[in-house]
């Protein structure tokens, strides 16, 4: 039993890293907030550059957390990132109107399914 636990707890830092980030961007007169959750891009790929918008003229505040938050209008589920075999499910939040053109988006370039929440 005790070596369970020893394996257990060596493990509970592998259990806490954040599997998902919230990007939040402002502009001018721009507003968006997204939160992407990994499904199978490796890790450091995905902090270090899916997670990190290069976002000219914008000011971009990224949180890295264990899931998505709730509240969004709607999720692109399984995307596929740029012909690449990676994928990601990506909440949005914000004008629920928008979901007029994210889920053609969803379904067309990133071959995820739509959910409208």
């Amino acid at each position: 039993m005790r070596p369970l636990l020893a394996l257990l707890f060596t493990a509970l830092p592998l259990l806490a890293h954040a599997e998902a980030c919230v990007v939040h961007s402002q502009g001018d007169r721009l507003d968006v907030k997204v939160c992407q959750q990994n499904q199978s891009i490796p890790p450091q790929l995905f902090r270090d550059g899916f997670c990190q918008p290069q976002l000219k003229g914008q000011k971009v505040e990224v949180e890295f957390v264990a899931q998505c938050p709730g509240g969004s209008f709607g999720v692109c589920r399984n995307a596929q990132v740029s012909n690449l075999p990676y994928r990601q499910d990506i909440h949005y939040y914000g004008v629920a109107s928008d979901a007029n053109y994210l889920k053609p988006y969803c379904e067309r370039q990133s071959k995820g399914v739509w959910m409208a929440r």
